[in-house]
């Protein structure tokens, strides 16, 4: 039972991986803005962080494996 809940959950998270998209680029400012060109709105940059993250993600899951191991063991 415990397997077919985390295949689910697993599945359920591929599905769902298309939503977390960072937003798309807003339309250009109208004249008059000041600055030479057409200026687009800023977007939010998200690289640094997610990668951070995903280490952190990984560490945190690998220390619950060894310690569910190293506990079996004993």
């Amino acid at each position: 039972m415990k397997k077919v809940l985390i295949f689910s959950f697993t599945a359920l998270l591929l599905l769902f991986v298309t939503m977390g998209y960072s937003q798309p680029p807003q339309p250009p400012s109208g004249a008059g803005h000041g600055a030479t060109g057409n200026q687009t709105g800023g977007n939010a940059p998200i690289g640094a962080g997610t990668i951070i993250l995903l280490i952190l993600g990984a560490t945190y899951g690998g220390r619950k494996v060894y310690y569910y191991f190293k506990d079996k063991e004993d």
